[in-house]
């Protein structure tokens, strides 16, 4: 029988969403410096916010409240595969990258809707 999870830190799907937030940092850095204030910021900030809202949803009190930030956390799944897009469109991102990153950002979401799924 397994422990009961008592930190975001154990969470598959934060360090899913940790791994991400990396390997967009990583992706970002070789983007033209024109687009440090724009796309990047929003790229960098969309990441970000996938593991940002599952941690602090799993440190809320009711599920009610934990759904809302896991539902935020998909939407940014949705809003950094845009960007992604966006940028592939640009030709600021290879096609091996995008297909990549997508790949995780995807997995992301499936698990982010299935944990919705079990909370209901």
């Amino acid at each position: 029988m397994t422990d009961k999870i008592k930190d975001f830190r154990d969470l598959d799907i934060w360090k899913k969403g940790i791994e991400i937030v990396k390997d967009i940092y990583n992706i970002v850095e070789k983007f033209p410096k024109q687009e440090f204030y724009g796309l990047v910021s929003q790229i960098q900030r969309s990441a970000v916010s996938i593991p940002s809202n599952i941690a602090e949803g799993f440190n809320r009190f009711h599920n009610k409240e934990y759904k809302q930030f896991l539902y935020i956390a998909l939407g940014s799944c949705a809003e950094l595969e845009t960007q992604i897009e966006i940028a592939s469109e640009l030709k600021y991102i290879n096609d091996e990258k995008k297909k990549g990153i997508l790949e995780k950002i995807k997995h992301e979401s499936r698990m982010l809707t299935n944990l919705i799924k079990k909370l209901n």
